[in-house]
């Protein structure tokens, strides 16, 4: 009754009602004064500790801040070198040039792609029934290479969505197009073409609306959405703009599968060569005359083989006309250029063999969209329906008949014309959860009515508009956060204090990495072909039509970066999955932190792990020193940024038998326990 009459005087009062504070624009708020702050993100975090009696906890001291940054910038530990040029840095702005010189390594790229990824569902398998191979890892690398070159996020956007579509594409555009391919596919005989379309549809829409605008659109898949102002149009409007893009047919048992359209990509190396060696065959023979020659060397090449067929009586025409084609061939140069025109033409079609297929989006004549009543694809008595974005936040304007998916991408990124605006705060809060361990709105994905508001709603707008003010440089924005006093507290406040920072277990990939680091082992190659490591026999035994067998990679393959290990979907690889690594099925903003026996073991029996054990008894024998008291120094510093205190080195001492032992076999046990610390593998 209390409620009915709130409700009342409610509506007596005129019913004034608030949008949902995701669909109103952030407002820039001019930061409170408060004393301490190094920046606006300060100024608003300190208002608020101020009001609860509260103080910023003191900064963390420098090993740890290092180790904080070092981690959450490139996914791998701080070298000793590393540390001591920050220890020994008494400049001012220290901190801001270690920040710097980390933002501009690879490993910064790699660190960011693996967040991405997760995001996109990049996976190496197409899911579903038999869960084959297919070729995408190039847009993995055009990933990595765009956070190195920090590539803008509205043009990130634009590359991955309309890569195709872009005016006069690059290779690398259409690369990056095989974000709408990622998605979980069959090719299965008999399967029913439309329900698939429909499948393919819905999948695509959950994934751009989580990813980009921070929205369960995909929940309005069978009805309007429960909670939001979505409609069931809104989500088949929206699955419009995905409807050109041709991924239909299966291709039988071949591994991995091929799914055109592809094109093909070389590496760095390769390409170079191929360049260079057209130059060559360029200055040989014009590029005109060049596609005369292949022009002519194509039906030669068909004459031989029809004369290799033919009867007795038609042989001799199929000679002349052989020879009237050399007598064309001769003509566009000399002999003796078009002997090494030849010679280099080989040379260039053996490196060219060498590429790998991608898959890319290539636009086709788009399917007819329609809403499907209550999700049904066999029921087409609902309407069709043209791209367009969900109706209550506008539209796009055009003059074109139909939109596409470059119309979506700007909309999704344009701050005047479009939903910049709204979803730079998605992106902002996305950011700050990679930093800090939690969003300003826990809810990564779901800024709707069943998402939780903001904490510091404020702050969230401002840091969403200072994207849009720097251009979308996600690395000025990132730095701007590490920056802060809020960034750089310590774990631990005491009494009276509050701190944003908590201890964070390591994604699976970068305890890999962190391992691999540590023991020196790990092989800092960029890009190519996904690797396979150490697994357990017999784990896809399971996986038929046709069986596989895995079969582990040896030499350097072995110890790649996380980031690159093959992803099975169905069959994710045992170390990934104890850590919590997502399958990539959908998209995911958030893992989880599970603790299980499970992630102890593989800690301790991975032969991944166990090897990196053995290299890093090698290193600490070898570069530690002649003490049991320097080469555990040594070994803490590599390892956790810091000595080891008296208990720590009483306690691991009786693991050896023998301290002064140059073997590094003595030495293993006590390198598995420091690989095996908590600490090893928290970020604080």
């Amino acid at each position: 009754e209390g409620e009915k009459e709130v409700l009342k005087r409610w509506i007596e009062d005129g019913a004034k009602y608030q949008p949902h504070w995701a669909f109103v624009p952030p407002k820039k708020r001019a930061p409170p004064v408060v004393s301490g702050a190094r920046n606006p993100i300060d100024q608003f975090i300190g208002a608020r500790l101020e009001e609860e009696v509260l103080s910023f906890s003191p900064e963390a001291d420098r090993r740890t801040l290092i180790r904080r940054v070092t981690l959450d910038l490139t996914g791998l530990p701080p070298t000793p070198q590393q540390l001591d040029q920050f220890l020994n840095d008494a400049a001012s702005g220290a901190y801001e040039r270690l920040v710097d010189r980390l933002m501009a390594t690879r490993d910064y790229a790699e660190r960011r792609a693996q967040d991405w990824l997760d995001l996109a569902r990049y996976a190496d398998t197409r899911g579903f029934a038999d869960d084959k191979m297919r070729q995408i890892w190039p847009y993995r690398d055009w990933v990595i290479n765009a956070f190195n070159q920090n590539m803008p996020f509205d043009q990130f956007t634009r590359e991955q969505l309309a890569g195709d579509l872009l005016p006069n594409s690059t290779t690398q555009q259409k690369v990056a197009s095989g974000y709408n391919r990622l998605l979980q596919t069959t090719h299965e005989g008999g399967l029913q073409i439309k329900e698939y379309d429909a499948i393919y549809a819905a999948d695509r829409v959950r994934n751009v609306s989580e990813v980009w605008m921070g929205a369960t659109v995909g929940c309005a898949q069978c009805h309007d959405h429960k909670y939001d102002p979505y409609t069931i149009k809104d989500n088949y409007a929206l699955a419009a703009f995905f409807a050109d893009i041709g991924d239909r047919g299966f291709n039988g048992n071949s591994l991995p599968t091929k799914r055109p359209p592809e094109i093909i990509i070389h590496n760095p190396e390769n390409l170079a060569k191929i360049q260079h060696l057209q130059k060559e065959m360029n200055a040989l023979l014009p590029p005109a005359n060049q596609k005369k020659f292949q022009e002519f060397q194509d039906r030669k090449n068909r004459l031989t083989s029809t004369l290799k067929k033919a009867k007795d009586k038609d042989k001799q025409d199929l000679q002349n006309r052989l020879g009237n084609l050399d007598q064309e061939i001769s003509k566009l140069a000399g002999e003796q250029e078009l002997a090494k025109y030849r010679k280099i033409r080989r040379k260039k079609f053996e490196i060219e063999k060498m590429g790998r297929p991608t898959m890319i989006s290539q636009a086709v004549k788009p399917r007819t969209m329609r809403v499907l009543p209550r999700g049904n694809w066999m029921d087409e008595s609902g309407p069709v329906v043209l791209p367009a974005v969900p109706e209550f936040l506008g539209q796009i304007q055009s003059n074109k008949d139909r939109l596409n998916r470059l119309d979506l991408a700007n909309w999704l990124t344009d701050p005047k014309n479009g939903k910049g605006k709204l979803n730079a705060r998605v992106l902002a809060n996305r950011i700050w959860y990679l930093l800090f361990g939690k969003g300003l709105a826990p809810d990564l994905t779901d800024f709707g009515g069943q998402g939780t508001p903001p904490e510091h709603p404020e702050l969230l707008d401002n840091l969403a508009l200072s994207l849009i003010d720097k251009q979308w440089n996600i690395k000025a924005f990132i730095k701007d956060i590490m920056l802060s006093r809020t960034y750089r507290q310590a774990t631990l406040p005491g009494e009276g204090y509050q701190s944003f920072q908590v201890a964070q277990r390591l994604p699976a990939e970068f305890i890999r990495d962190n391992t691999l680091a540590i023991s020196g082992l790990l092989v800092p190659a960029i890009g190519g072909p996904s690797v396979k490591p150490f697994q357990p026999g017999g784990y896809y035994r399971h996986l038929n039509f046709p069986q596989r067998k895995y079969t582990a990679d040896t030499g350097e393959a072995q110890w790649r970066r996380g980031l690159y290990v093959h992803w099975q979907r169905q069959f994710l690889h045992p170390m990934m999955k104890a850590f919590d690594a997502p399958s990539r099925e959908e998209c995911t903003t958030q893992r989880p932190q599970s603790n299980t026996p499970l992630a102890a073991l593989v800690l301790l029996n991975d032969p991944t792990f166990l090897e990196a054990a053995k290299a890093f008894a090698g290193k600490i024998v070898k570069r530690g020193g002649d003490s049991f008291g320097n080469r555990l120094a040594f070994a803490f510093e590599v390892a956790l940024s810091r000595p080891p205190d008296s208990f720590e080195e009483n306690t691991l001492a009786q693991l050896i038998d023998d301290r002064n032992s140059a073997s590094a076999e003595s030495w293993t046990p006590l390198a598995r326990a420091i690989l095996n610390l908590a600490e090893t593998n928290l970020r604080r």
